[in-house]
């Protein structure tokens, strides 16, 4: 049961949320008619400030900071690859995301299966690249309220049955209903809240820790005798050479991964200017050290004796917050995860919603439908997508769900040759890049599903097999057949879309005249 004064925190936070969803409306407020940019984008206004919020608070999940540390607790060192991985992000959206939100703004594009349409000319490669993203998000959506599941009963603050079950819906509905009003102004008012939740509640909680457990090396020490005394036959806290390709492929296939998630794309989107999503994208790497901390709290879990149960470790954290904490310090760190999927979860809703409505709806079935019917389309479908996954987390286990996540990670890295390799080259041909994503789409589910709904996969010989990422193995396998194809079909003179954007066709560098550097 919870103690009172973590619930009064808890609510105390959870209660400021919703406060400032409803100032949402206060936003960069526009006269402009009701249009899918405004809804979705808040008219393309965030500055620097609020992009960073608004995509750290995006990319960094509160199932990020649940299941991080949950796997180090469970594995030891591979967990750290989600360090690397969004180290690697920063400069992938230094590069990708100014060049693509040009492009976007000059267009009037608000996804990336828009681009795709412009690029190619092809509807069917446009279709395919919006229902993959919607594929991929709708599970990363319900891992959302697994993560808010998880600390709501280590906290004990998710009752048995259907109270607990209304405790979720309870959470979810404010939300629900600032996001129908306001779109993507309302987590970006959140995700100010939510960063100084985070990173506050995570400085307070490392500091208790590390003084209780005698410091960073104390934590590191305990923990491996922990290990060796429950009979590991080696040190997991320390990455092993047979390791070490796994990791480097997870962390760089994760990476070229992120970028290509409708709600990354559509916070990026959302910025004032190209300039602003540099700025931001140097300023990243402040939400992986608040990443990696979370990881060695899950060592620290370990070195602290939680006994997370069996098939649950992303609870060890929240356990050992639960256990060490003041009972109010504890409450706001409850509240401040709950802060966390709240973000993530709302952008999710809106960007699988505007996928639909722009590269499904309008393309296939009411092209004439004016800016405020799209409006009106968008906001009942994002809504539907958060009833689907609060159903999806009732009605199914949460291995489902985990298993579907990493099944969409595979899948969104298969559209990274028409989004992000098309924004520097027009060079492959539409129907090469359709056969390509098939190709990639099949080889990796049978991959992922051959083992087990592992992500990593064996090579080579069976007494030494090398284990890599299966979604990077895909993606090589998709481009190989991109350029075959489109070598082939350009030698028999298959005609291809119209151009529709200012790209060049191919890779081309130009000089500033003011610096002498070079510009892709």
């Amino acid at each position: 049961m919870a103690d009172g004064a973590m619930t009064a925190t808890f609510l105390a936070v959870i209660g400021g949320a919703s406060l400032l969803a409803v100032t949402a409306r206060r936003l960069h407020p526009s006269d402009r008619l009701p249009s899918l940019e405004g809804w979705a984008l808040a008219d393309r206004g965030l500055g620097p400030v609020w992009t960073w919020l608004l995509l750290g608070g995006t990319i960094f999940t509160a199932y990020t900071f649940t299941a991080v540390p949950g796997l180090a607790y469970g594995s030891g060192a591979p967990a750290f690859f989600a360090v690397p991985y969004t180290v690697i992000v920063c400069p992938l959206a230094f590069v990708l995301l100014p060049r693509l939100w040009a492009v976007a703004r000059r267009h009037g594009y608000v996804t990336a299966a828009d681009f795709v349409r412009g690029r190619y000319g092809s509807p069917p490669l446009a279709l395919v690249v919006a229902l993959t993203g919607i594929l991929a998000t709708m599970p990363y959506l319900a891992l959302q309220l697994l993560g808010i599941r998880a600390v709501l009963t280590a906290g004990g603050l998710y009752p048995r049955g259907a109270a607990g079950d209304l405790v979720m819906v309870a959470l979810f509905a404010g939300l629900a209903v600032a996001t129908y009003r306001h779109g993507l102004r309302a987590p970006t008012v959140i995700s100010a809240l939510k960063a100084v939740a985070v990173f506050t509640s995570l400085t307070a909680v490392c500091w208790l820790v590390l003084n209780r457990l005698g410091g960073p090396g104390a934590v590191f020490d305990t923990a491996a005798h922990r290990l060796a005394e429950a009979g590991a036959d080696r040190n997991p806290l320390l990455l092993f050479p047979a390791q070490q390709p796994a990791y480097a492929t997870l962390a760089l296939g994760s990476a070229l991964a992120l970028l290509m998630y409708p709600h990354v794309l559509t916070a990026g989107f959302a910025a004032s200017g190209p300039d602003t999503v540099r700025k931001v994208s140097v300023a990243l790497p402040a939400w992986t050290a608040l990443l990696a901390l979370f990881g060695m709290l899950g060592i620290a879990a370990v070195a602290a004796g939680v006994r997370a149960p069996e098939g649950g470790a992303e609870a060890a954290v929240p356990m050992l917050v639960d256990r060490l904490m003041p009972a109010p310090l504890a409450g706001l760190v409850f509240a401040a995860i709950i802060v966390g999927a709240l973000v993530p979860a709302a952008v999710m809703s809106i960007a699988a919603a505007t996928s639909f409505v722009r590269n499904v709806y309008v393309e296939y079935f009411h092209p004439t439908a004016t800016p405020k019917r799209q409006v009106r389309i968008a906001k009942a479908v994002s809504l539907t997508a958060k009833v689907g996954a609060v159903a999806f987390v009732f009605g199914l286990r949460d291995q489902d769900a985990i298993n579907l996540q990493l099944l969409g990670g595979v899948w969104i890295l298969q559209i990274f040759p028409a989004v992000a390799v098309g924004l520097f080259t027009g060079r492959l041909h539409p129907r090469a890049l359709l056969a390509g994503w098939a190709v990639g789409m099949a080889s990796g589910t049978v991959m992922v599903v051959r083992e087990g709904f592992s992500s990593v996969v064996p090579f080579g010989p069976a007494d030494q097999p090398l284990e890599i990422y299966a979604g990077l193995v895909a993606l090589l396998l998709n481009l190989t057949v991109a350029v075959v194809t489109s070598t082939a079909l350009e030698r028999l003179g298959v005609p291809r879309g119209a151009d529709a954007t200012d790209l060049p066709s191919r890779l081309t560098l130009r000089r500033r005249p003011e610096t002498g550097a070079s510009n892709p």
